[in-house]
């Protein structure tokens, strides 16, 4: 029996890494290369593939939408580029489908939001995420964090030093709760060490290193909740969108 029981469902684990439904489904015939662009960035992605010729393999069917899944070349190396949904469960079915395809290292790139007092379009790099979702606990067993990998990190440090930005290594708070981010939980996140909240990171990074995967994301800050007395949306860091873009293309290169 490899389920570990719990009188909290969200807190039983099984090791199992095998399941009645298997994420290679759709992918019949089709090999994804090894790296992949996994970004929070609406129809920047699209822009982008058609910027750079890139072909459309294959698609992800979703209940609510069909995501293409391009394929790039960048100085002879291959990278997979598809859109992220927002929300744990949706991004998290998606990163496990294109690992089983034949995706091994990751970079994701995306938005969060402040909880300190952080400038808006600010670049950040999580190196581990507090698991306030539920998606990561069917990869992992129960934990406070999720660690992202450092060879990830790594090749995103050298990304942004190369483009001369500016970066802070974080600890993030990924929450199911958009609505539920309430003024104290607000607090306690920064008493543990949290600088931003973001919806994703734990469970992508559960996900890929259950499944052996490398994984690093990119975030840069949004609105901001560091006086939770005043909520500003800010402007939802339109201006860093094409730069994070790119910076994950550059950085899963580096891998």
């Amino acid at each position: 029996m490899s389920v570990v029981k719990n009188e909290i469902p969200i807190l039983e684990y099984d090791s199992d890494p095998a399941a009645v439904i298997r994420p290679g489904h759709g992918l019949l015939g089709i090999t994804l290369p090894k790296k992949a662009v996994f970004a929070f960035l609406r129809d920047e992605v699209d822009r982008f593939a058609a910027e750079h010729g890139a072909e459309t393999v294959t698609f992800f069917e979703s209940a609510t939408k069909k995501y293409p899944v391009y394929v790039m070349d960048s100085g002879g190396a291959g990278i997979c580029l598809v859109q992220a949904p927002v929300g744990a469960p949706a991004a998290t079915q998606i990163l496990d489908w294109l690992i089983a395809g034949g995706v091994k290292e990751i970079i994701s790139c995306g938005s969060c939001g402040a909880l300190a007092p952080i400038r808006e379009n600010a670049f950040l790099i999580p190196v581990r995420a507090l698991r306030d979702e539920g998606t990561s606990y069917h990869y992992l067993p129960p934990a406070r964090f999720a660690e992202t990998s450092e060879k990830a990190n790594a090749a995103i440090r050298k990304a942004l030093t190369k483009r001369g930005v500016r970066w802070e290594e974080v600890t993030v708070w990924s929450t199911d709760g958009f609505f539920r981010e309430t003024p104290e939980k607000v607090r306690y996140r920064l008493s543990e060490g949290c600088r931003a909240v973001d919806m994703e990171c734990s469970a992508l990074a559960a996900c890929s290193e259950m499944r052996g995967a490398v994984f690093g994301q990119i975030l840069f800050t949004a609105d901001t909740l560091a006086d939770p007395a005043r909520y500003d949306e800010r402007s939802w860091g339109e201006d860093s969108v094409a730069l994070a873009l790119r910076l994950a293309v550059e950085s899963v290169l580096n891998i």
